[in-house]
């Protein structure tokens, strides 16, 4: 990444929950998980066992 920006993001309290149990499972953070999610769904870079 060349260069990061910092937002605030507002989710629902289940998806949050959710998005934490799926980080944990894939021994990745919160934010690796949520940028994992993220690049896969629009073809970026990011596999299954690697963490951005």
């Amino acid at each position: 990444m060349d260069h990061e920006v910092r937002i605030t993001l507002r989710l629902p309290a289940d998806l949050h929950a959710w998005l934490v149990v799926q980080a944990k499972t894939a021994r990745r953070s919160l934010n690796s998980e949520i940028l994992h999610r993220l690049e896969t769904s629009r073809g970026g870079p990011a596999t299954d066992d690697e963490s951005p």
